[in-house]
């Protein structure tokens, strides 16, 4: 992977990550033009790099919503950021159980399968597209909804299904109101990519990971392209869910996902 590939791949993780696309499945589709043959541990690896880029550019644009929480947990009461902080643990657990027991599983869907992306996207079009039509509502975000929301995270992970629509349109179906909806969904990911980032970074600092195929000057600037871009497109994505204006990016995942199985099938 060269300086620019990783630049390029770093853009599209952050402007995607916010989006409502899947920007893993846009991720394996970039490695697949730029006809990336990468193991499964090594593309992972690079994912999760870029994936905590747009994690620190959720943390600046959140930045006054993570204070305002922290110093409520700091008052050692039942309040409303107890409820939150609660809520986001339960969302945690399914994804939090999927990465520990199934690393070996998951990175072999990392492994170039192309055709599982354009299926996936197609699935998330879907979801897209029947939150876009669903009833507006003022509520907020219950234990039980941060259960089902948190399932559909975990099924995020497979590349193809954009965690930001699934975990949205879960919300906006369940009844949530899509600013709270779109907050929560941004802020329920932070603690587990993260804690996973921390220790993958461990291991680049140490040389576990590094291969010859990705180095660590190309995981910084994939890191580095993936923050600027997401501080553009979170900005971005709260106006449109707040609009309602999924309807596009379902057609979008459509067309896309259609061309991609097409495409592999066909050669």
């Amino acid at each position: 992977m060269s300086i620019i590939q990783a630049i390029i791949l770093g853009l599209i993780q952050g402007l995607t990550e916010f989006l409502p696309v899947s920007s893993s499945g846009h991720l394996e589709l970039g490695k697949a033009i730029f006809n990336l043959q990468l193991a499964g541990s090594d593309s992972l690896t690079f994912d999760v790099i870029v994936h905590a880029g747009t994690a620190l550019s959720t943390i600046f644009v959140f930045r006054k919503d993570i204070a305002d929480i922290f110093k409520g947990l700091l008052k050692f009461k039942w309040n409303e950021e107890w409820k939150f902080a609660t809520n986001i643990f339960i969302s945690m657990l399914p994804a939090g159980f999927v990465g520990l027991f199934f690393q070996d599983q998951l990175e072999v869907l990392f492994e170039g399968q192309i055709l599982l992306v354009g299926l996936m996207l197609i699935i998330t079009g879907l979801l897209l597209f029947l939150a876009d039509k669903a009833k507006k509502t003022t509520r907020k975000v219950k234990p039980l909804d941060a259960a089902i929301i948190g399932v559909s995270q975990a099924i995020a992970i497979l590349p193809g299904i954009s965690r930001s629509g699934a975990t949205i349109s879960t919300s906006v179906l369940l009844g949530v109101d899509r600013e709270k909806a779109a907050r929560f969904s941004f802020l329920m990911v932070l603690p587990l990519i993260i804690a996973k980032s921390l220790l993958d970074l461990k291991s680049i600092f140490d040389g576990d990971l590094v291969t010859s195929a990705i180095g660590t000057p190309q995981l910084l600037v994939g890191f580095g392209a993936a923050f600027f871009a997401g501080l553009l497109a979170c900005t971005w994505m709260i106006n449109l869910v707040k609009r309602a204006k999924l309807r596009g990016f379902a057609y979008y995942c459509f067309a896309v996902g259609i061309a991609v199985a097409i495409y592999t099938v066909a050669f």
